[in-house]
């Protein structure tokens, strides 16, 4: 069995109006790169390649034109429209054909994360789910966990009062059958929700706090995928090309002639 990701990048992002009349909320820029480039490192960074990212009608060929195949970041991108936002558990729905009998880890496409021994903890996950010991959710605590979405597990899941399918539901049901492990990201850890335009500019100020005094980058796919062994050198040096007028494209020059050897988390 091997493991499969999914990127729930829909919604209306109607708290972000009018930022998001034209556009994806998970296309807006957080510091020097597209949000959706956040979830994905997750995703990577967890040895995941094959990727279904679930999008809304009009955004979904605005996400193709931004990441195509995904075949410069060493994976395999495919896509999939979710008509209307009816919940995040509705991402295994649409998903289903995709998933098949694989374990699949899914991501929300407006989260961040950060922290030292997150690609530690995420491939510890993605082992317990190929080796059949349950399923991993990950946790953090929020001063209004109301905000935040909530799991169910298979046809007996049905839409809450909200008229959505919680995952909460999911997740109670793995509880009551023995098999959720969770996974608390405590002190050290950031996860961050970009929902409104004060969270948005706190997630771009974080990342480029980080970047300037770590001087390594948050969720740089390339460095990723070159790290990991899934792109050549000489396919970094393409994507180089294209940016070496920009401190992204510099950042790249550097992790080719080797001055990072290790992940950054």
């Amino acid at each position: 069995m091997k493991s499969i990701g999914i990127i729930l990048a829909g919604g209306s992002g109607t708290r972000l109006y009018p930022l998001t009349k034209v556009t994806s909320k998970q296309l807006l820029p957080i510091f020097d790169k597209p949000m959706i480039y956040y979830p994905m490192s997750v995703l990577m960074n967890a040895g995941i390649r094959d990727i279904l990212i679930i999008s809304t009608p009009q955004d979904t060929p605005r996400f193709e034109n931004l990441l195509g195949d995904g075949h410069q970041f060493g994976v395999n991108l495919t896509y999939a429209v979710q008509p209307s936002p009816d919940g995040l558990a509705q991402a295994f729905i649409i998903g289903a054909d995709f998933i098949g009998n694989d374990s699949v880890a899914m991501v929300l496409g407006d989260n961040i994360f950060a922290g030292h021994g997150l690609k530690k903890r995420l491939n510890a996950a993605v082992e317990k789910a190929e080796n059949g010991k349950g399923v991993t959710v990950f946790g953090y605590y929020v001063d209004d966990p109301e905000r935040f979405g909530i799991v169910e597990f298979d046809k007996n899941l049905k839409p809450s009062a909200r008229g959505e399918l919680e995952i909460t539901d999911l997740n109670r049901m793995y509880l009551e059958d023995g098999t959720l492990n969770v996974e608390l990201l405590g002190q050290g850890f950031t996860w961050l929700d970009t929902g409104t335009h004060e969270s948005l500019v706190n997630a771009t100020n974080f990342v480029k706090t980080v970047e300037q005094h770590q001087h390594r980058k948050i969720a740089c796919l390339e460095e990723i995928a070159y790290l990991n062994g899934w792109i050549s050198k000489d396919e970094l040096m393409e994507v180089y090309e294209v940016m070496k007028k920009n401190q992204y494209g510099q950042y790249l020059k550097d992790v080719m002639d080797g001055k990072y050897q290790e992940h950054l988390y």
